[in-house]
């Protein structure tokens, strides 16, 4: 079961903690007018947090939500900033104590991993395995169970004062994305059971990504300890699995699903498939086969309309060059990543303000 620790409220609720919390929650948003009137007391409003979190009367307020369409329609929840800073003070200090147990073949929002670098490890197996699955989880964020999370976080968590931020955390985001989670049933539960169960992480929390982390290292270390597969991915909910024999890997899909169910989580049965690496995959983007990468028509299409988008809103004088060419130069970094010498010529005719 190893170490747990009981100990680390202090530390949250420290005036040094929060006040890198603080820094943290500004970064890119400074000027934004929640970060500004947050700012203008700065000392001040900080305390006074402080003092909430000691006294625990602390209380999260409500959320923001609006839709983006890009990559895929999602419902995004943004806390307020106060909120922001809290749960920025809460990982600074739990993400140390799980960093160390993650596995080395998740990538998603960990300080040194990141798309790229799945991406490469992803097109490394390719290259060198025959066969591989591909899956991802049904409504990941919106499924993830609130009473199976706590479970998990408890084995290292003893601390009552952390146990009782982290449930105020989870409550507040109960029901956020209750229109989007399908109705799921597993072994013992009764025909209420889905309605019942408080579920849900609101996507745009910092909280929810380092949550969807600690629940899906479950995932890893059952992959890495059971299955064995000669090679493994996972970004977020996605993940491959590589191996030589299809029929290993076809006994590590009901494996895999298995461990999900544990977790009350489904595997997505029409995108989980066994296939040779010889056909390719796609992964975060990209296109991946043996003998290169190349970005997705999707990824393309995306930027192309985004650009449409920016140059009405130059001419509307909403948007300054600056933020256009920062735009492009964070695509071309992309897109370097792959074989798209040719597509990017091609994109870039077409950027013209």
């Amino acid at each position: 079961m190893g170490k747990t620790f009981r100990k680390l409220y202090e530390q949250v609720t420290s005036f040094e903690n929060l006040w890198e919390a603080y820094r943290k929650a500004r970064r890119g948003k400074r000027y934004q007018e929640p970060a500004a009137w947050f700012d203008f007391r700065v000392e001040e409003n900080l305390l006074r947090l402080r003092e909430e979190l000691i006294t625990r009367t602390y209380r999260p307020g409500r959320y923001h939500h609006f839709h983006i369409r890009e990559p895929k329609p999602r419902l995004i929840s943004a806390a307020p900033f106060r909120d922001r800073v809290v749960h920025h003070a809460l990982v600074n200090v739990l993400e140390p104590i799980y960093e160390a147990r993650f596995s080395a073949s998740s990538f998603a929002c960990r300080v040194g991993k990141g798309t790229h670098a799945a991406v490469e490890q992803a097109h490394r197996a390719v290259r060198h395995c025959r066969w591989l699955l591909k899956g991802d989880v049904v409504k990941f964020f919106p499924s993830v169970d609130h009473a199976v999370m706590r479970a998990v976080l408890w084995r290292k968590l003893a601390d009552p004062n952390v146990r009782w931020l982290i449930g105020l955390i989870l409550d507040s985001g109960a029901g956020v994305l209750a229109a989007e989670a399908p109705p799921l049933w597993f072994a013992g539960d009764d025909l209420l059971a889905p309605a019942e169960r408080p579920k849900g992480l609101p996507i745009g929390n910092l909280t929810s990504q380092f949550f969807a982390n600690v629940l899906l290292n479950e995932l890893d270390q059952f992959v890495h300890e059971q299955v064995q597969p000669r090679d493994y991915v996972r970004y977020a909910d996605d993940f491959i699995l590589f191996d030589d024999d299809p029929a290993r890997l076809a006994a590590a899909r009901a494996a895999v699903a298995g461990k999900l169910a544990d977790l009350r989580l489904r595997v997505h049965e029409g995108k989980t498939c066994v296939r040779p690496c010889a056909h390719g995959v796609r992964f975060l983007g990209f296109r991946l086969r043996p003998s290169g990468r190349r970005l997705e028509k999707g990824a393309v299409n995306r930027f192309r309309r985004r650009m449409r988008q920016y140059r009405q809103r130059w001419r509307a004088g909403l948007m300054d060059v600056r933020e256009i060419t920062q735009s492009v130069q964070s695509w071309l970094a992309h897109a370097r990543f792959a074989n798209a010498h040719g597509v990017v010529r091609e994109v870039l005719r077409d950027v013209r303000f």
